[in-house]
């Protein structure tokens, strides 16, 4: 039995590889969630005038990796104190956010936000926010495994 989360951190790209690096991981898609187009296009979503955030959604066995995990990873590919920005990328739709499918994960993604603030790794605000999924909306295929098609590592 396969279960699927959903991560926002930025430009998909990276996301989506260093998933699919992570044994566990059945898939990892790069695609937009969040907001109030349907099948929004790349362009569209660039435009930061939709209100999707680009993501990446996780199918994986719990039986090899666990949520917890994964939100490891989440919390490891990207600068969660950084409000609608990651790096050179700026605009809302590279926001920091776990979208959560249940509230097991809503749960475990609130304890492990807790835990990071009070771990102190970051000087500044943890700006990540956690919602509840909605629609999936897959991104155009040039854009699945990007880093792969460019020869990136």
């Amino acid at each position: 039995m396969t279960e699927k989360a959903v991560f926002g951190a930025g430009c998909f790209w990276g996301v989506e590889h260093a998933f699919n690096q992570q044994d566990g991981v059945i898939e990892a898609v790069s695609g937009f969630m969040g907001g109030e187009v349907d099948n929004p296009s790349y362009q569209q979503v660039c435009t930061g005038e939709t209100g999707h955030v680009e993501v990446v959604q996780v199918t994986y066995d719990p039986q090899q990796i666990s949520y917890a995990q994964l939100l490891d990873v989440f919390w490891g590919v990207h600068d969660p104190t950084q409000l609608n920005r990651q790096g050179p990328d700026i605009g809302e739709q590279y926001r920091s956010v776990v979208f959560f499918n249940n509230e097991e994960q809503k749960q475990q993604a609130e304890a492990s936000k807790q835990a990071l603030v009070a771990s102190g790794r970051y000087p500044r605000q943890v700006v990540t926010t956690i919602e509840p999924a909605g629609d999936f909306y897959r991104a155009e295929e040039y854009h699945q495994h990007y880093y792969e098609k460019m020869g990136w590592k």
